[in-house]
């Protein structure tokens, strides 16, 4: 698995719940009631989910179910993200987004005042992440005319998803790691991005192990660096699919009688593991209705 400092990460927003009652206007039974009423709720909402992922009905959950699953909700969420994110910047409602449009939403105020941000460090951000989206929306952009369809819009905001932004993926990282800007990550470039050393502080064990991943499996030359192609095989291995190996993980932890496959009785008596994986979503699934499924 990658390390959280990868650029593979999904930002999830933070669902802000407003309620139609204070909690101070609710008597000890309204919230009693309140809450079994949603427990009640969020368990109806988790059988449907796990109707659905019994894609053939036969009342059992198999790895291959949870992987077919895992990567629809993976795509789903990103479609979504892009079409919550898009009248932001489709600001001549024509469909498609321009650069210019994408650059004037995104950095406009940045670029009309520029003397206020000359001697912050948003003045650095800026002047570095505005050449880098040019070039990534360039990348995206497969017909080149400076304009972005939905689907070259959400290659653009999710590069990690599509094999003609792969290298993309793979020079962005290389420049978030490589301090000194000598196009290759060292050791300690590769620490330093997970892990902030504290003066003259030991290292903890999982950073030892780090070291020792680095110099084992990451530097496949062992030459003490890693150039693009170590980084690509590092990031985006050809040989790893994650729906399958979180799929193979569920089951492997939530099968009691070890027959390969789940109930819905062994899934619910490991629910906690299921809210925390990408089959709900990391539980955001749990908060929509069946339709939104």
């Amino acid at each position: 698995a990658t390390h959280k400092s990868l650029r593979l990460r999904k930002f999830r927003e933070k669902r802000n719940k407003s309620t139609s009652h204070s909690m101070e206007t609710l008597t000890p039974n309204m919230c009693l009631i309140s809450f079994w009423d949603r427990i009640t709720q969020v368990l109806l909402i988790a059988l449907k989910i796990v109707d659905r992922i019994d894609s053939d009905g036969d009342g059992f959950v198999t790895t291959e179910e949870l992987k077919t699953w895992i990567k629809r909700v993976q795509k789903r969420y990103i479609y979504d993200n892009v079409a919550k994110v898009w009248k932001d910047y489709d600001r001549d409602k024509d469909d498609k987004i321009s650069w210019e449009e994408y650059k004037q939403a995104t950095y406009g105020y940045y670029l009309g005042n520029p003397t206020e941000f000359h001697d912050t460090s948003d003045h650095h951000t800026f002047k570095k992440m505005l050449p880098r989206d040019e070039r990534r929306f360039k990348a995206a952009d497969l017909d080149g005319d400076q304009t972005a369809t939905r689907e070259e819009f959400t290659a653009f905001l999710h590069p990690e998803e599509f094999e003609h932004m792969k290298e993309i993926v793979v020079l962005e990282t290389l420049e978030d790691i490589d301090k000194n800007g000598d196009g290759l990550v060292d050791q300690d470039e590769y620490i330093a991005d997970m892990f902030s050393h504290e003066e003259n502080g030991p290292e903890p064990d999982w950073v030892l192990s780090e070291r020792e991943q680095f110099s084992e499996f990451r530097d496949l030359n062992k030459d003490g660096k890693l150039d693009k192609d170590e980084i690509r095989h590092w990031i985006l291995p050809q040989d790893y699919d994650h729906a399958q190996a979180e799929a193979r993980h569920l089951v492997y932890e939530s099968d009691k009688n070890k027959d390969e496959k789940l109930t819905k009785e062994e899934i619910l008596d490991n629910w906690n593991m299921f809210v925390g994986s990408q089959a709900t979503n990391y539980g955001e699934d749990l908060t929509k209705n069946h339709d939104e499924l």
